[in-house]
């Protein structure tokens, strides 16, 4: 690849990829503002993704600008680091996320999920306590189980809805448990339950409880989270396939950088 070539492309492409981490950066802020305890869970990542992708970009551009062998070289390495972190990334989270595919219910349109189904990795994140805490209070404000009377307006419509993972698992008491269903958010608890599943005694009708100490509803955010790390990992998928272009690039210019230096020497 030509120098002026090479040189343009990288500039471009760092300068595209500031302004994406500047996009990343003010987001983060934006989290940081809220008093919501899932978005500020988030928002240190966010911001040291947004500045660590700033940093690079700036670093790659200078370098190509200016002709820079030595920010080029620093900004080859910080890419490899890149690379091999997605690579692993990437791995682990398959591996993590290939188990728990959850189970079908005669007469229900969605599939419930056991806990014990899924990886080590994630048994121990939802089982750790100060990190149930906060998920729990994140699904409490998220009044998903409270919008299920909104969404459904009678109880024929509620029998046959396609809940999702979290609904299922945290808004209703396990299928098993026989309850008879009353409403979208209310079951008949005098009833005498035919499972010894401890998700029967532990679900209350109330708004503050229903299903959030469940194993259940554990198993619906681990459904969740794989989901959601399924899309990462995919994502990441794609993203090694064109970083090793964007560093190829960046070798050449490195290269002609070199050979410029050499050749006014």
């Amino acid at each position: 690849m030509g120098m002026g070539t090479s040189n343009f492309v990288i500039r471009w492409i760092n300068f595209l990829t500031m302004l994406l981490a500047i996009a990343v950066v003010i987001f983060g802020v934006w989290m940081s503002t809220h008093h919501d305890g899932c978005r500020k869970s988030l928002t240190v990542p966010v911001l040291g993704l947004g500045a660590f992708v700033f940093v690079i970009s700036i670093i790659g551009f200078l370098g190509a600008l200016k002709k820079n062998t030595i920010l080029l070289w620093i900004y080859l390495i910080l890419l490899c680091i890149i690379l091999v972190a997605i690579l692993v990334f990437t791995v682990l989270a398959f591996i993590i996320t290939n188990n728990g595919s959850g189970h079908n219910v005669s007469g229900l349109r969605f599939k419930e999920y056991q806990l014990k189904d899924y990886s080590s990795w994630f048994l121990k994140q939802l089982n750790n306590t100060d990190n149930w805490k906060r998920l729990k209070s994140c699904l409490v404000k998220s009044e998903d189980c409270n919008n299920l009377a909104k969404r459904y307006k009678t109880l024929k419509q509620y029998k046959i809805a396609k809940l999702t993972p979290i609904e299922a698992g945290c808004c209703r008491p396990p299928s098993e448990c026989g309850y008879p269903v009353v409403n979208d958010s209310y079951y008949d608890l005098s009833f005498h339950p035919v499972s010894s599943n401890k998700d029967c005694k532990l679900y209350k009708n109330t708004r503050a409880v229903k299903c959030y100490n469940c194993d259940s509803c554990k198993a619906g955010v681990g459904q969740y989270m794989k989901t959601e790390w399924r899309v990462v990992a995919i994502f990441n998928s794609t993203l090694f396939i064109v970083l090793p272009i964007i560093y190829f690039v960046g070798c050449c210019a490195r290269r002609n950088a070199g050979q410029t230096r050499v050749s006014k020497v």
